[in-house]
Order: C-alpha cells, then sequence, then structure tokens
C-alpha cells in the first residue's frame, strides 16, 4: 500500500460513460480517490453522494475526485444517475488499481469475490500521495472535513 510521499501507482480505467481516465494525466492538480465497495450499497452511496456534494467546495481549488469500484461501467452509470454523482466512478474490473493501491477486500459478501476495501487517497499535484485513510470495515466511512480540511490547504 502507498504511503504519504510515496508516488501514486498510476492506472488507467474505464468511467461509466465508458471513457478512459488516466491518473498521470491529472498531474498539475490533486485528485481524491474514492475507492469503494459496490454500487447501489447504503455506506458506498452515502460517501459517493458526500463527496459529490462536497465537490462545491473544492472546485476552486482544482480538486477532482474519481469513485473506484469494481463494479461495471453500466451498473456505475447507473449508480451516478440514481445519485445524482458529479465525477467519474471508475471501473476496476481486472482489480489493477485495488491491487496497486493495497486495498482488495476478499470474500466481500460471498466467498472468493474481492472488491475495494474503503479507502481514500489524496494525489498531489507532483503524483505524490498526500492523504491516506483506509476503512477497518467496509462499514465505515472517512472523515470527510479532513480529506476536505487537507485538500483546501495549500
Amino acid at each position: 500500500m502507498p504511503s504519504v510521499g510515496d508516488m501514486a501507482p498510476d492506472f488507467t480505467l474505464t468511467a461509466q460513460d465508458k471513457s478512459s481516465v488516466t491518473l498521470s494525466e491529472m498531474r498539475g492538480g490533486r485528485v481524491i480517490l474514492a475507492f469503494y465497495p459496490a454500487a447501489f450499497t447504503g455506506v458506498c452511496t452515502n460517501e459517493m453522494c458526500t463527496f459529490s456534494e462536497g465537490m462545491a467546495g473544492l472546485d476552486s481549488s482544482g480538486v477532482r475526485v474519481l469513485g473506484i469500484s469494481v463494479d461495471a461501467p453500466f451498473s456505475n452509470a447507473a449508480f451516478a444517475e440514481a445519485n445524482e454523482i458529479s465525477f467519474p466512478l471508475l471501473s476496476d474490473v481486472h482489480r489493477e488499481a485495488i491491487d496497486a493501491y493495497g486495498v482488495a477486500l476478499g470474500d466481500f459478501v460471498i466467498p472468493g469475490y474481492t472488491v475495494a476495501q474503503r479507502s481514500v487517497f489524496v494525489v498531489e499535484s507532483d503524483g505524490t500521495i498526500g492523504y491516506v485513510w483506509v476503512a477497518d470495515n467496509p462499514g465505515m466511512e472517512p472523515d470527510y472535513e479532513a480529506v476536505m480540511a487537507h485538500c483546501a490547504s495549500p
């Protein structure tokens, strides 16, 4: 798992609109990576909606949010539309990003099913990790105020 100060592992994933999103192409601005276990579950819905609502305060500072799960683009599209999520939800069906970030959570609900462990990484404008939070269990939510405060600071 990358730590504060490490270079953020790069990835290219498919968003809910089927566009490709590459992390390294976002250098120059901060990026919040919000890994979540599954679309349409209560805690994940609250988390993605809270980040979506919080974007209004971060837009002026150039911070972007990317939600990342193992859900298919079609599921993420329906999830984003149903909840008016304003940022890309990326599909990591091959588990490349969750493995690179060390947040693979196995046996989620059913044996052998691996999802993203709920976690937040803030990638700084130079591509390094500036903030890390990883849930002890999937029912926990991040400290949104701490994430937003980190992103609001220079």
